[in-house]
């Protein structure tokens, strides 16, 4: 299997990171989120790291004014995906919201997208990012409605993407 990075995206609760956590049980990944950076500056003007609403659209904020400033977001993943190509990873994962740096993401590194949806969870409209989550045409949707098959379709996604 070649090196294939993958842009995931769910709103909060969706399962993302379980989805990445059965993944690794039959690829070696490499999982990564644009907004990391942007949890560091939170965390040094006293973000705790919850996740309420009001933290979401302070992250989101922030993200947007670092990437105004300097670009912050997308260069961290850019290091990020030099990291991974120098690594016996075989899959990276980074974790996107926004459509615009979906979009950039998937020209520059030739990623697939995948939007993970949970049965029964709303969506979170209370900031840009986390509103945008719908709002990209993805390569792969899967649907969370059980742990099982949640893994099961993680195992298959596996297959799929060393096809």
């Amino acid at each position: 299997m070649n090196k294939i990075i993958v842009i995931i995206n769910g709103t909060g609760g969706s399962g993302k990171d379980t989805f990445v956590e059965f993944v690794s049980k039959y690829k070696k990944i490499y999982n990564f989120s644009s907004v990391e950076k942007v949890k560091e500056i939170a965390n040094l003007v006293g973000w705790s790291g919850s996740k309420t609403e009001k933290d979401r659209k302070f992250l989101s904020d922030l993200k947007k004014l670092t990437t105004d400033y300097n670009d912050m977001s997308f260069t961290s993943i850019k290091n990020a995906v030099d990291k991974f190509n120098n690594s016996d990873k075989e899959i990276m994962f980074i974790h996107i919201r926004e459509p615009e740096e979906i979009t950039r993401a998937v020209n520059e590194f030739n990623a697939k997208t995948l939007l993970i949806r949970k049965e029964g969870l709303d969506s979170i409209t209370t900031n840009y990012s986390d509103a945008s989550v719908e709002n990209y045409n993805y390569d792969y949707i899967i649907i969370n409605t059980t742990l099982e098959k949640l893994d099961e379709a993680a195992e298959k996604f596996t297959k799929k993407l060393g096809e």
